[in-house]
């Protein structure tokens, strides 16, 4: 085990991805010369070189179709997306081209392609580049969406999903990129802690319960699965035990986890980092709903972020999104009411 950021686990990921496969390659605007968003690929061109490393000009439409035609033809591309907000130039190439090639050409061509960034809301980059656009993938069939929220998921996932044979979208949280091992161990031993591995990898459509309770459970992924430890741990102040569930994956999406928990605490908060209106948190409570109405207790709490566009103020955008307190307070509303 090594205590790492979230973004040095991905470009760990990306490496032994690399290594493991020669099929596999990177493609993006500034991926190689100018060391990738964040500086996630740094180094690679000069390891790999221009024909796995590959920068292209300023279009999305051209990266995903790129990454179409090469998944077609038997190679992996991992296809960078500087801003999953700038994916949907591409839309049209992701939903209506990868997503349903493998099933028109009744499985004679697969699409082993991913297409990874950093997603969600952003460190004043307003309302352009701080999106969480989640449900517009996981709404698509053919697609699976992938949610990591800890280092060690970040890299797991991130394998699977290029080894997997369908498209996969990695939506990385943003916020989680530099969160130093230090402060995520302070939320919860363990936290920062990565495999090394090569062989580790972790399955798509199978939640994690980070956090044992008996009281209500919290139920998020990406950015929001760490605001919802923090806020068990407020909790717990209050002697109220909280379960937290990290979904992981969206698509495939693993509701048995959920669900069991349930049936032991009798509470549920759904939280996410989205808009709430028709949001991935109303689908995930609609099924609570229809397949554990009478363990519940409780109506479902929702803790969504506001239906506004991203300001650019730093005061605004922190109002946006839910905190630690958002969480507390819908999980005392399935305890007592109010």
């Amino acid at each position: 085990m090594a205590n790492l950021t979230y973004s040095k686990a991905l470009t760990l990921a990306l490496r032994e991805e690399l290594d493991h496969d020669e099929t596999v390659f990177i493609v993006g605007e500034e991926v190689g010369q100018y060391l990738g968003t964040l500086q996630v690929t740094k180094g690679f061109l000069d390891d790999y070189g221009p024909k796995r490393i590959i920068d292209t000009p300023i279009s999305e439409v051209g990266i995903i179709g790129l990454g179409i035609g090469a998944a077609m033809a038997g190679l992996r591309p991992v296809c960078e997306m500087m801003r999953m907000d700038f994916a949907l130039p591409a839309y049209d190439q992701i939903a209506q081209h990868a997503a349903k090639i493998r099933y028109m050409f009744g499985g004679q061509f697969k699409v082993p392609m991913v297409i990874r960034g950093p997603s969600g809301v952003g460190r004043q980059l307003s309302a352009q580049h701080s999106q969480s656009l989640e449900v517009l993938f996981a709404h698509i069939p053919g697609l699976k969406v992938v949610v990591p929220a800890t280092p060690a998921d970040a890299k797991g996932l991130m394998k699977t999903a290029i080894r997997d044979d369908n498209p996969v979208i990695v939506l990385e949280a943003l916020r989680m990129y530099f969160e130093k091992p230090e402060a995520l161990e302070a939320i919860q031993p363990g936290l920062s802690e990565v495999p090394d591995d090569p062989d580790f990898t972790v399955p798509l459509g199978q939640a994690n319960v980070l956090r044992e309770g008996k009281d209500v459970t919290l139920i998020a992924y990406s950015t929001m699965t760490i605001a919802c430890l923090r806020a068990a741990n407020e909790l717990a102040k209050d002697g109220i035990s909280a379960e937290v569930i990290d979904l992981r994956t969206l698509l495939p999406l693993d509701m048995a986890t959920p669900l069991a928990s349930i049936k032991k605490t009798h509470r549920a908060v759904v939280v996410q980092e989205q808009w709430g209106l028709y949001g991935c948190a109303a689908e995930i409570s609609a099924q609570i709903s229809e397949r554990a109405f009478y363990e519940l207790d409780a109506p479902v709490q929702r803790v969504t972020g506001a239906f506004v566009p991203m300001p650019y103020s730093k005061a605004l955008e922190s109002l946006t999104f839910p905190h630690e307190a958002d969480i507390v307070a819908a999980a005392k509303r399935t305890l007592y009411g109010k």
